[in-house]
């Protein structure tokens, strides 16, 4: 076991919830880092702390932009209802003859990092054009790190954000490499905004939110695609909606399935981060791709 590893194990779970927090703008760095102290373990102070639950992202790279299955691109494209641009990485797979089904992939609330990037060149090796747009655009994209990301992002209305993830349904439906079956993953506040695709376009063939938060009653029922809801058992701050969006799927008669993953936090799929669980993100990607491959290939 490394020294980092070591560390981590010693933690106490209330750091974990006190750095949910802390990442979804409930508390600034300077309240973390003051309640996170009396959790310090030995040689670890609380700035020790933060900085071993930040995100390695050279160490998480999966699919490099070099990588010869894929072909990537930097693309723009134009969202009517917020009258911005945005930036997006476009994700190909090489030496296809026929047109394919597409994903959009959704970012947590700090735009187009390094992670999300790479799960849209995942998502392009298993046979589909991906987009993964950036939210920043607007106000320069994602600026190379978290922090400042989710503080731009958090100038930004969400509302806003959302049309402009739809305006990428659009972009992929239009693509001549695309043959017009989409669906979308997002994560955390990602999640949030695959849940409300799914009530906003009718043509949508897939959602996979993983741990994001839910639409209302009213919402669900203008639901057509069919959902996969992905939730990480350790995750009381979002989870605690699922009851009420479980009534409603189920009074509307949607198809959905959910899965609680077991010792999983939230965020447990971005593997950038100590909150990782590398047995159920490799479980919760596969049921990704197979519910894809099910419904955007087989549709």
């Amino acid at each position: 076991m490394s020294k980092q590893e070591n560390a981590l194990e010693q933690l106490d779970p209330q750091v974990y919830q006190l750095f949910d927090q802390y990442v979804h703008s409930q508390i600034s760095r300077r309240q973390f880092l003051q309640k996170v102290g009396k959790y310090a373990i030995a040689g670890l102070t609380a700035q020790g702390i933060l900085a071993l639950l930040a995100p390695n992202y050279a160490h998480a790279i999966q699919i490099p932009i070099s990588d010869a299955r894929v072909s990537v691109e930097m693309v723009q494209y134009e969202s009517p209802k917020s009258n911005t641009q945005i930036i997006a990485q476009l994700s190909t797979p090489v030496n296809q003859e026929h047109r394919l089904p597409g994903v959009v992939v959704v970012h947590e609330n700090r735009g187009l990092n390094p992670y999300i990037a790479d799960v849209g060149r995942r998502a392009s090796v298993e046979g589909f054009i991906a987009i993964a747009p950036d939210a920043l655009s607007p106000l320069g994209g994602y600026p190379g790190n978290d922090d400042d990301g989710r503080t731009m992002q958090r100038k930004r209305d969400k509302n806003d954000m959302l049309h402009e993830f739809i305006a990428a349904y659009d972009y992929l439906y239009n693509h001549p490499q695309c043959n017009g079956c989409i669906g979308v993953v997002g994560f955390c506040f990602g999640g949030w905004v695959s849940n409300m695709m799914a009530t906003r376009i009718s043509g949508l063939k897939a959602a996979v939110p993983f741990y994001g938060t839910q639409p209302t009653a009213e919402e669900v029922a203008t639901i057509q695609a069919p959902l996969l809801i992905q939730y990480g058992d350790d995750d009381e701050r979002v989870n605690a909606g699922w009851p009420d969006y479980e009534k409603a799927l189920k009074a509307h008669g949607k198809d959905y399935q959910v899965h609680f993953y077991p010792n999983s936090k939230h965020g447990f799929h971005n593997d950038s981060t100590p909150r990782f669980n590398p047995e159920t993100a490799a479980l919760a990607w596969q049921r990704t791709i197979d519910f894809f491959k099910k419904n955007l290939v087989h549709s």
